[in-house]
């Protein structure tokens, strides 16, 4: 049995390095596919050349857009196209990093009857952790960029009370600045229906060959699908779920095993965890936590590392 690792990264090359360096000293059979923007810095490729089933992949990712999720698809068929072999696919960002041995972790996936962990909720549904305000703005329109570039912070404060109020009475358009100006229109047609619903949850899933494999074949033989989602927003947290709970032939876990901290958080990004985080991340369901930075906390990750390869030989 065996697991690839997909880390999509864009900064922080040190911290890359040493979760790249982590799950393979935990998981010698592992592959790791890092697809990183090198937009956002270089990524040097000798700090882990010696290391074998290592690859680098470029991707053009930019934020709140499909490039998210384009980027995930490009990663599976270069998967598939170069014939790499595996198991399972677990999708991490660079700030990722795992919280249990990776033994004891793939010998779970090795006896699960899950085909996927993954978290989904109906996003127009009493259930659903977002309004249905919030997942109607976002999936039931189509965008697109009023403005290329990002506004300053103080010109988004000015507009804002004015986009509120357009967004609050009326429905016909919406106007979002969360980074580059959107403007939105509400569309006549969706993919979804009553045997199709519209799905979210968290970008970061664990999901088996099969589900993969499909995702493969739906991204190229679905255009429309495709299409649609690339005028949405944050279509990375729902394409994957939309398609994949959609087809009732997989088992679905509706838990991704991920540990996210967004209490106080801005602007939709997680708390930095630390060291006072450590307990939290120490409970069975959580295989993988993010976010953390080598910068500001080095010893949290030194504290994992040190319950990641201790307990090793364990399950190995």
């Amino acid at each position: 049995m065996r697991v690839c690792y997909l880390i999509q990264t864009y900064k922080n090359p040190e911290q890359i390095y040493k979760l790249v360096k982590v799950i393979k000293k935990s998981s010698p059979n592992s592959y790791v596919l890092i697809s990183h923007n090198y937009n956002g810095c270089i990524l040097d490729q000798t700090p882990i050349q010696n290391l074998t089933d290592v690859s680098i992949i470029e991707n053009k990712i930019k934020l709140r857009d499909f490039s998210i999720t384009q980027a995930y698809l490009d990663a599976i068929n270069w998967l598939f196209y170069h014939q790499i072999q595996f198991d399972w696919l677990v999708n991490l960002s660079g700030q990722d990093y795992p919280t249990q041995p990776l033994p004891k972790i793939e010998k779970f996936l090795a006896n699960t009857r899950y085909d996927g962990f993954i978290q989904y909720f109906d996003v127009l549904s009493p259930q659903s952790p977002w309004s249905v305000k919030v997942g109607c703005d976002r999936y039931f329109y189509q965008y697109k960029s009023l403005l290329p570039k990002d506004l300053p912070i103080e010109q988004k404060l000015i507009l804002n009370p004015l986009v509120w109020l357009l967004n609050r009475y009326q429905p016909f358009f919406r106007i979002n600045t969360s980074s580059a100006i959107m403007f939105g229109s509400k569309s006549n047609w969706t993919p979804f229906n009553e045997n199709f619903v519209c799905y979210g949850g968290s970008y970061f899933t664990t999901l088996s060959r099969k589900c993969v494999t499909y995702l493969h074949i739906l991204a190229q033989t679905s255009p429309s699908l495709v299409n649609y989602y690339k005028k949405t927003l944050l279509p990375d947290e729902s394409f994957v779920q939309t398609a994949l709970v959609n087809n009732k032939r997989f088992k679905l876990c509706n838990d991704n095993y991920r540990y996210i901290d967004f209490q106080n958080s801005r602007h939709g990004h997680p708390q930095i965890l630390s060291c006072k985080d450590y307990s939290s991340l120490q409970k069975e369901n959580i295989h993988f936590a993010r976010k953390f930075d080598l910068s500001k906390d080095q010893r949290i990750l030194e504290l994992l590392d040190e319950r990641i390869l201790r307990e090793k030989l364990v399950f190995t």
